[in-house]
């Protein structure tokens, strides 16, 4: 078995774990991973979940026939997600949050910032994430993967440097070990191509709708953003105690790039500025040689009409040495430059934090 190292993972739980006999939620195969989950956050570890079942949980309360339709799932989702919520809660004596996004939540730049800004305050507040597609009004994700692919997107979002998904078999195989008793385990992929792509098969149970191709998918994104992806089997609680000595009892996609250097690449080259902070010499010095966010006290002069999550440049005396992603709009911004965090929501009517640019959102020049 391999040994990895995490600090931050996201844990994608599918609906044949969830509700194995595809009618309502069961604490079968949860225990474990529960476990993994409390004992991880006691070494001082961060975890979300993706959880899939919401659908499989309602299906019993929805009358239907063999195929519902996507306003029969919707609705199966609107009573399943209460009783999901509260099958993962009862295995944990700290707070559980539900985090229901789309993919649009992840495309539109203020809402990805939005989402990032709660999962770190939930995180920072020992508050353990539980995140799943909002199927009652996301028609168009109904379908094969979208709970593995949500699990990257996750996993980028909450800036984690892990993600697990736990599937129903060991991991990936050179062949379908359902058909083929000498199929072999690859503890290892260190470069995802054709090759990989090629040995995914369909889906695996009538439950889930997801199959190995969209597990490929998932590692896929989180190697080119540095996070590292293991597949393993969920159903097996010795599993979840191998994880916790640091052994890999599944198959490891290595990232092709570290974290720092994907995101810092992110915030470089691929946002275009929208308009630029300058910042007395102060501000400045904190940024450069402490690595601290930029506060408003610290601003001199707003140029642009930006929005918040919008990217910024950040200059002194009108030379750019930074660029990051701002929390507040030019219009606010040139209200409480200057300003201590105090008097935010006096002058503007609220507050997004006391950083214009979190620490996290910045990369030097």
């Amino acid at each position: 078995m391999s040994e990895f190292h995490w600090q931050r993972a996201v844990i994608k739980v599918g609906s044949a774990l969830i509700s194995p006999d595809g009618h309502q939620c069961s604490a079968k195969y949860l225990l474990a991973i529960a476990r993994f989950i409390t004992e991880s956050r006691e070494q001082g570890k961060q975890v979300v979940i993706v959880s899939s079942g919401s659908v499989a949980a309602g299906r019993s309360t929805i009358a239907h026939n063999a195929h519902p339709s996507i306003a029969e799932k919707q609705a199966m989702a609107a009573v399943g997600q209460t009783q999901m919520m509260a099958n993962w809660s009862r295995f944990f004596d700290f707070p559980c949050a539900q985090v229901l996004l789309t993919y649009d939540d992840f495309h539109d730049r203020s809402r990805y910032v939005n989402i990032k800004n709660t999962l770190r305050e939930l995180l920072n507040n020992n508050v353990l994430p539980i995140v799943n597609e909002n199927d009652t009004v996301a028609v168009d994700v109904l379908k094969v993967g979208d709970n593995d692919n949500l699990a990257a997107y996750a996993a980028m979002v909450a800036e984690a440097d892990t993600l697990i998904i736990c599937s129903d078999i060991d991991g990936l195989y050179d062949a379908d070990p359902r058909l083929n008793p000498d199929a072999r385990l690859i503890s290892l992929v260190e470069n995802i191509d054709g090759g990989i792509y090629g040995l995914a098969g369909g889906p695996g149970t009538k439950v889930g709708t997801g199959g190995m191709r969209t597990k490929i998918e998932a590692a896929d994104k989180c190697a080119e953003s540095g996070i590292q992806t293991l597949i393993v089997n969920g159903g097996k609680g010795e599993v979840f105690d191998a994880l916790l000595d640091g052994r890999i009892p599944g198959t490891r996609f290595v990232p092709t790039k570290t974290p720092d250097s994907a995101k810092e690449q992110w915030l470089k080259h691929t946002l275009i500025a929208t308009g630029r902070i300058d910042v007395d010499a102060g501000a400045k010095q904190a940024l450069i040689e402490t690595g601290a966010s930029l506060l408003p006290i610290g601003i001199t002069k707003v140029q642009g009409d930006f929005m918040s999550g919008d990217a910024v440049e950040i200059c002194h005396q009108g030379f750019p040495f930074a660029k990051g992603v701002t929390l507040y709009s030019a219009a606010d911004l040139n209200a409480i430059k200057g300003m201590r965090s105090d008097d935010f929501e006096n002058i503007i009517g609220y507050s997004s934090g006391e950083a214009a640019v979190h620490r996290d959102d910045l990369a030097l020049l």
